[in-house]
């Protein structure tokens, strides 16, 4: 039977896509002859370019390249390297073809990457036509973006020069002088523009200028019939260069005279940056460049203008790199030829450029277009009427102004006290890291500016059902706002930026939320209770509320003119509350120093290209890797998984296969971000019959290959759409109800909700109407914004915790203490005086002993009273609050209540708890508005009945001994069972933050999640985050920068304790991993034994994670492993079975079956006493 063929492999192409050379077509070239002689020409006429000449990948075909003995994976067809227009071809002329190059195939032949249009490049390539000149120019390059029609983008840089038309240095056909074509020494004055175009799949802006400046040293003054092959040889050694992969590691390549760096993205979620940041702010001042962000945040009609072509593309990525991680959803072409001005006339959303010449015929074009000349560092509508561009928030400008002014863009102040540099390639690696530093800084300030704008929006998702309620969040912005945020919130770019929020994706956005974040945040994150604003931040918000006044209206107003540049209509500034909450109080840029980078140079690559030379530059990147790779230390897994990286790709391009696969299997120990699953499966399936063989043979590659095989191909996507929150149109029965309320923002806990529903339909029907949820809903939103208002003196302030939040206020009540209005906060009651405003505690909740709800006569008139007596005080405190009596009953019971089971309990969480079900009882009382209200009300009374009904003991031994409890699911809707916990001691290392070396205490929850706390703190260090997708059955501390966690899916992840990054994985186990356990010896690194339940027990180098020693135990069901005294104990459900340090084993007498695993400690004390 014949053997199957492999299916054909697409290899990862190199840095280049295409080179083509362009310029002007022959029989246009006769005309400037008859012009050169006349004196004072600069510019002679222009010309329509054309394409001359193009190179595709691969250079060499597989025959060329199958070396002997070695099976080659196949590789499709292959396509031709270049080609030549047909009317244009010279002559076949041995000395002068092109080495190796195939013959008397058509152009088509050529396959041409998908986004190259080669119609439309040559206008691209000489955006303002070929302009044959009198005197030679400089030689110029320019910048495009390519995008095809599912909107993937390629880059192309292109480098212009000209050549004279004289006899010497002919340059056309193929011919060696320009006689034969009719052409003498009377053209010696023309000089013709020729561009050559390198097209590739990454912005490598500053790097293929370089290369392209190397190439055109030789290209101005080689022959004719050379010409093809310099450009060939310079495209063929960039289609051999792979790309680097995201991470510290850039590759260098020596292009003589010069060394290229291509650098890496700085993770797999950032953009590749290879240009300088600082452009637009050496054309723009600060408030303009807010103005251009607001534009593009809104999704305007945007057209950059400038009398340099290459400004332009670089000043739109780099407002495009200032975005990130939002991302423009809509048209970007950063240039326009003069033959593709009608594109502005589009109705959607874009960003266009243009060549300053045309700015006065596109402003008439169309209306509604933002006109941003580069040049002048200006701003103008093309029609002022139909554009409404809103003010950026003030407080974030403010910062943003700010910090932007604090940067240092001029290297010649830091170059003033050093010697020049002698050494070229010296003084260009200096400039990079001052760029790279510079680079650093203005992505923070953009970043801070983004957080500052949309870190609100965070308090207004539900992750669950994934929906944004946008009518609140823009209720909590500033009126002045306003506009601006509405107008970004219909936006694709926001839709898109609500997604991963609602995903949960740590990008840099929240990165940088979570670096920013105040203490007081953090704390309110994990409260169960809704967030009032605390005491210290009302204290702050009325210390800077006369000083706030004073700078709006002194130092913001003239800002905000500056803001609204003199060309636009004058903006509707207003006077607002700043929000000081989400921007940081620093002004100052943030010192980050940019992270640490390696580089790795590629070998010599030598000529001519035929398949010996490319297998000896394949062999010598494979052999340069493994020396940089033995010579690494095994803590430096982040830079050992970009060699293994880089080797894998070699090795594919040598068709070495199962090699390849090795290398990236490699990186499940050392970085799984970058592992190339799509890659790996297409590998993987073009194996033939005995390389498969060989792989199932070989350990490592049998789970790999498992895994693809195995891995469904037809996934169904998650459904990631964001629904905006929406008030109920039908009657809801019990868990619409529960999805609408989660939905809502109010509360999550499923338990709760069940409560609030129980309360609601009270002698009723067991479901709700969409009245009486919206007056519900309304009634909670009002209570919510009249606490936001609560300003309380600071008479008042001085007597409460920096940390209370004021949660209820009675109405006016006359009491025994005076007349006031009763404030409850989580920890007190306490009277706010009226008058003069003053404070009378009433109690703690702690102090109260009883309260009691009765009637006082007044003339002839009962007036409902509440009675409240404290510990240790004799006066009983009595208050009128005549139809707000039973609520308050009802209220200050279930505190009273939640108060002592949290003193019981050692629990906080009963405090928040009960200040929820207080507000809900509120608002249904609010909302109901009938004499069952109160009855209502009561079925959320639930701690006061659980200390009336049945009393919650809490045994003595326990109350001595509990000192805290915490709750891991309080971000969940339900509770949820912990399977794994592990402390971790503090400790201080130099190179973490302080908090990062506080103790901490690892929950693992079902389904792979892991919350961190901080144990000095007991305040959630780390949300919630996935570890895998199954139960995790144990976890350990090897060393002090690894946490290890043992998944039923037969994996052992390994988080990073400073990063919070699960990076690693170890795949060698091949069921549940059961059990985990380091030995600490006196020499590092230390040993972590794991045990798998089919009774495999590896032995681990915690700092290599490499395997040691294995050994295997007969049977099955061992569910965990300890180490005493020497020994390493297995539990097995009949037997324990004992092994020592040399791999020897023996069987302990048989245990009762029934045994639990919480025996165990008891066994293996009982047994080696």
């Amino acid at each position: 039977m014949a053997e199957p063929a492999p299916q054909y492999l697409a290899l990862p192409s190199g840095l280049l896509e295409l080179c083509a050379l362009l310029g002007a077509p022959r029989d246009s070239l006769r005309g400037p002859e008859q012009v050169a002689q006349k004196k004072g020409v600069k510019s002679l006429s222009s010309l329509d370019p054309e394409v001359l000449s193009v190179f595709v990948p691969p250079f060499v075909t597989k025959e060329d390249s199958q070396p002997a003995g070695v099976n080659c994976v196949t590789l499709g067809k292959t396509r031709r390297r270049s080609f030549r227009k047909k009317r244009e071809r010279p002559k076949a002329e041995p000395s002068k073809g092109h080495p190796g190059g195939p013959r008397g195939q058509d152009p088509e032949d050529v396959g041409i990457p998908n986004g190259v249009d080669l119609l439309a490049l040559p206008q691209l390539c000489f955006p303002g036509g070929v302009c044959v000149a009198s005197e030679p120019k400089e030689d110029c390059v320019h910048f495009l973006v390519l995008t095809d029609v599912c909107g993937n983008r390629t880059y192309g840089v292109v480098a212009q020069y000209y050549r004279p038309l004289h006899d010497e240095y002919c340059f056309y056909n193929g011919k060696m002088r320009w006689e034969a074509s009719g052409l003498g020494r009377s053209a010696a004055g023309c000089f013709v523009p020729f561009a050559v175009c390198v097209v590739s799949r990454f912005p490598y802006y500053n790097a293929l200028k370089d290369c392209l400046s190397c190439l055109l040293t030789h290209l101005k003054i080689c022959k004719d019939f050379e010409v093809d092959n310099h450009i060939k040889d310079f495209a063929a050694k960039l289609s051999l260069i792979p790309s680097p992969p995201p991470g510290p590691l850039h590759l260098t390549l020596n292009m003589k005279p010069l060394q290229i760096v291509f650098p890496s993205r700085a993770d797999p979620e950032s953009p590749l940056i290879d240009l300088d940041l600082h452009l637009p702010l050496l054309r723009f001042r600060p408030e303009k460049v807010l103005q251009i962000l607001t534009c593009l945040l809104t999704e305007q009609h945007v057209v950059f203008f400038s009398s340099s072509w290459a400004l332009l593309t670089l000043v739109a990525e780099c407002f495009m790199a200032y975005l990130h991680p939002l991302q423009w959803q809509h048209t970007f072409v950063p240039i326009l030829s003069r033959q593709m001005l009608d594109f502005v006339m589009a109705p959607t959303s874009f960003l266009m450029g243009c060549h300053l010449d045309h700015f006065e015929e596109v402003s008439k074009e169309a209306d509604g277009l933002i006109l941003i000349n580069i040049d002048t560092g200006s701003i103008t509508y093309s029609n002022d009427e139909d554009v409404d561009v809103p003010d950026i928030p003030l407080l974030a400008a403010q910062t943003f102004i700010q910090r932007v002014q604090s940067l240092q863009m001029h290297r010649e102040l830091d170059l003033a006290h050093l010697c020049a540099s002698t050494d070229l390639n010296e003084g260009r690696a200096c400039r990079r890291a001052w760029q790279q530093r510079l680079n650093c800084q203005i992505q923070q300030i953009t970043l801070q500016l983004l957080v500052c704008i949309f870190r609100g929006v965070k308090n207004h998702l539900n992750y669950e059902h994934r929906v944004f309620n946008s009518e609140e969040f823009l209720k909590t912005r500033a009126p002045g706002d306003q506009q601006f945020y509405k107008q970004v919130l219909d936006t694709y770019m926001f839709h898109a930026f609500l997604k991963a929020r609602l995903s949960r994706r740590m990008d840099a956005f929240a990165q940088m939320d979570l670096h920013t974040q105040s203490e007081e945040d953090r704390i309110d994150e994990m409260l169960l209770s809704p967030r009032r604003p605390t005491v210290e931040k009302m204290a702050s918000r009325k210390s800077s509320a006369p000083h706030g006044a004073h700078r709006r209206m002194v130092v913001s107003m003239p800002n905000l003119q500056d803001i609204t540049v003199p060309e636009l209509p004058p903006r509707n500034s207003s006077l607002r509350k700043i929000r000081t909450e989400d921007c940081g109080s620093s002004h100052t840029v943030l010192d980050v120093p940019p992270k640490l980078t390696y580089t790795f140079k590629i070998p010599e690559i030598h000529f001519p290209l035929v398949g010996q030379c490319v297998q000896a530059f394949h062999a010598d990147c494979v052999a340069q890797l493994s020396k940089a790779m033995d010579s690494l230390a095994p803590e430096n897994s982040v830079l050992l998984a970009r060699y293994f990286y880089l080797r894998g790709l070699v090795q594919l391009m040598q068709g070495q296969l199962l090699g390849a696969l090795l290398d990236f299997q490699s990186l499940y120990k050392t970085d799984v971000r970058i592992f190339p699953t799509d890659l790996v499966q297409r590998t993987v399936e073009s194996l033939s019959a005995p390389e498969r063989a060989q792989a199932e043979r070989t350990p490592e590659l049998r789970r790999l290959i498992s895994a693809v095989v195995d891995k469904p191909k037809d996934t169904p996507k998650a459904d990631d759409r964001v629904k905006n929150f929406e008030l109920p149109k039908k009657h809801m029965q019990l868990d619409d109800f529960v999805k609408r309320v989660q939905e809502s923002g109010i509360v999550k806990d499923a338990g709760i909700i069940h409560r609030l529903f129980e309360a609601l339909t009270v002698g009723h029907q067991k479901q709700i109407d969409p009245e009486t949820f919206k007056d519900f809903y309304n009634c909670w939103k009002e209570a919510e914004a009249e606490a936001q208002e609560v300003n309380l003196p600071f008479s008042v302030m001085e007597q409460l915790d920096k940390n209370e939040c004021v949660y209820k206020l009675s109405s006016s009540v006359k009491t025994n203490r005076g007349v006031g209005k009763i404030a409850m906060t989580q920890k007190r009651l306490f009277l706010l005086t009226e008058g003069r405003p003053g404070y009378v505690e009433i109690s703690t909740f702690r102090n109260i002993e009883e309260v009691r709800s009765t009637t006082v006569a007044f003339l002839l008139l009962r007036i409902p009273t509440l009675k409240i007596k404290v510990v240790s005080k004799k006066e009983v405190f009595e208050a009128n609050l005549k139809t707000e009596c039973d609520l308050w009953h009802l209220m200050v019971k279930e505190m009273w209540a939640g108060k002592k089971l949290a003193d019981d309990h050692k629990d906080p969480q009963y405090v928040q708890q009960a200040l929820t079900h207080v507000l809900l009882m509120d608002a249904v009382v609010g909302a109901l508005q009938s004499p069952g209200a109160i009855y209502a009300a009561s079925k959320l009374s639930y701690f006061d009945k659980m200390k009336n009904e049945m009393p919650m003991a809490v045994p003595k031994t326990t109350s001595e001994t509990l000192k805290h409890k915490i709750n891991p699911s309080a971000e969940e809707t339900f509770p949820r069972a912990i399977d794994v916990l592990l402390y971790t001691p503090g400790h201080l290392d130099p190179a973490e933050k302080v908090e990062d070396a506080h103790p901490k205490l690892w929950c693992a929850l079902n389904e792979g999640k892991v919350v961190v706390f901080d144990a000095s703190s007991w305040t959630i260090h780390q949300h919630c985050f996935k570890v895998g997708t199954s139960k995790l059955n144990c976890m350990v501390m090897a060393e002090q920068s690894q946490v290890w966690v043992g998944s039923e899916d037969s994996v052992i992840y390994i988080i990073n304790v400073h990063s919070m990054s699960c990076n690693k994985q170890l795949t060698d186990h091949r069921s549940s991993v059961t059990g985990l356990v380091v030995q600490d010896g006196a020499q590092a690194p230390s040993t972590v034994y794991s045990c798998s339940a089919d009774g495999t027990v590896l032995a681990w180098n915690a700092s290599s994670l490499r395997v040691t020693s294995r050994f295997q135990l007969p049977g099955d069901g061992f569910s965990a492993i300890r180490l005493h005294g020497g020994r390493l104990w297995c539990y097995h459900i009949p037997q324990l079975w004992l092994t020592s340090g040399d791999c020897q084993m023996c069987v302990c007498p048989s245990m009762d079956a029934f045994w639990t695993k919480s025996c165990l400690l008891n066994i293996v004390r009982d047994m080696t006493d």
